[in-house]
């Protein structure tokens, strides 16, 4: 019986469920879902830069596997921060789905561009909020958290005029027609990792390697990408970041990254491709992503990301 650990919202439970029929159709093994409650899901009227990111929804997720409760865990790998723990490996990525972020609006048919000027907008994301605040200046930006039941409750209930979550939730969620505006990451780039799914295992463990056969060599590329950019530019969901890469042709990458300044009136735009023959595998994606970072950093990333931090500190004071 393998014990697949996970928060237990409605869309992480989904993703649970997937994994497990996959491990029952793929591997011939039973499984069992073991809920895990985080910090970030316990404390929902706080920011998450504020009580410490990401990671919150991961540490005790974690604690499961290193101490034996759980066998593999299910992330949102949008939500991994960018060390993992001791002892743990990311073993898996399943084919990514819709990586682009979604606009769903009180009234059907909006889109950023239509919105009416004044607008609410309701986002939990610095990395979304800046970008919204480039393209359109005068939107308000709503800080909005919880699940995606709840965040488009939200919607109604605090008069917004629209919302902006993944698409990859929405999608799995069986909620695509709610979706008014699949955003171009021309518009808005995506968040490291976003659409795809994460298994984490023990290093030790013999069935890491059994779960390598749910992995989908694309997404791990790509991901392996943005991850590799995420580590080296040393952000996290206090900064407004984002990463993208995208394959085509026999495997040539393409990564495009940004780092913008809180109200979105600074954005660094960076882009990188890479061809090799016989194509990219995950080792050189994760220093191509690194070395991009390297590029946003020498074009003034290293400023701005001070300037963030000494922001975040006097936030905090």
């Amino acid at each position: 019986m393998i014990r697949i650990a996970t928060r237990g919202s409605d869309l992480a439970l989904t993703q649970a469920r997937y994994v497990a029929d996959r491990i029952e159709a793929e591997l011939g093994r039973k499984s069992e879902i073991v809920v895990i409650k985080t910090t970030g899901d316990r404390i929902q009227n706080v920011s998450l830069a504020k009580i410490g990111g990401k990671g919150l929804f991961v540490k005790e997720i974690e604690e499961a596997l290193l101490d034996g409760r759980a066998d593999v865990a299910v992330h949102s790998a949008k939500d991994l921060p960018a060390q993992m723990a001791e002892g743990l490996a990311l073993v898996a990525f399943p084919q990514r789905v819709d990586s682009r972020d979604a606009l769903v609006g009180r009234e059907r048919g909006a889109a950023i561009a239509t919105l009416a000027a004044g607008a609410r907008v309701g986002t939990g994301s610095a990395r979304r909020s800046a970008q919204l605040r480039s393209v359109r200046p005068d939107l308000e930006i709503v800080p909005l958290r919880g699940n995606v039941p709840t965040r488009l409750r939200k919607l109604e209930t605090e008069a917004m005029a629209a919302v902006v979550l993944a698409c990859a939730g929405l999608d799995r969620l069986g909620l695509a027609a709610r979706i008014d505006e699949r955003i171009s990451p021309d518009t808005m780039l995506p968040a490291v990792a976003q659409g795809a799914l994460a298994l984490e295992a023990r290093l030790d463990d013999p069935l890491a390697a059994d779960l390598a056969r749910l992995d989908d060599v694309d997404t791990a590329i790509c991901v392996h990408a943005e991850r590799g950019f995420l580590l080296r530019i040393g952000g996290d969901c206090t900064v407004p970041l984002a990463c993208f890469a995208e394959l085509s042709g026999e495997r040539d990458l393409r990564v495009r990254a940004l780092l913008a300044s809180a109200d979105g009136s600074k954005i660094l735009r960076e882009d990188l491709e890479l061809a090799v023959e016989g194509g990219v595998d995950r080792e050189q994606a994760a220093d191509a992503g690194a070395q991009l970072a390297e590029i946003v950093l020498a074009a003034g990333g290293a400023e701005l990301l001070e300037q963030l931090r000494r922001q975040a500190d006097q936030a905090e004071a």
